[in-house]
């Protein structure tokens, strides 16, 4: 079967996995913390996986409602609608609230979790501006 060898194989190596932050980086213990292999492994709750995928899997089930319900043309504005509002963002060391988000997932009535416990103020990851930026750049 040539078809699956072939994806098997890869023909260049990215830019990422030769830098100093790709793959042979030591792990940063600052940013990421301590590493166990069984966190890696094995989810820590039966239902942390459906946690975590909520969002998408909600997001699936509309996205397939409203494509049964107007055709194939609404679920696809929705979703450069949604990659739009992800491409403007704010500096990665200021709080945004995300509202325009909020407002195209029907959630800006919603009171939830993350409204009343997400206060920057009481953020335990406060980082300098000047670093924050340069790893999101890729500069460090």
């Amino acid at each position: 079967n040539s078809r699956g060898t072939a994806s098997l194989l890869k023909d260049n190596i990215s830019f990422t996995e030769v830098s100093a932050s790709g793959l042979f980086e030591g792990h940063d213990l600052l940013r990421r913390g301590f590493t166990s292999v069984k966190n890696e492994l094995l989810p820590s709750h039966p239902l942390e996986l459906t946690e975590k995928n909520f969002q998408l899997n909600q997001d699936k089930t509309n996205f397939a409602t409203l494509r049964n319900i107007q055709g194939i043309h609404a679920p696809l504005k929705l979703q450069m609608e949604f990659r739009a509002v992800k491409q403007v963002q704010r500096l990665p060391f200021l709080h945004s609230s995300n509202m325009a988000m909020d407002i195209l997932r029907g959630n800006d009535e919603c009171i939830g979790f993350e409204d009343i416990l997400n206060d920057p103020s009481q953020s335990e990851v406060m980082g300098e501006p000047h670093m924050m930026m340069e790893h999101k750049l890729g500069l460090l």
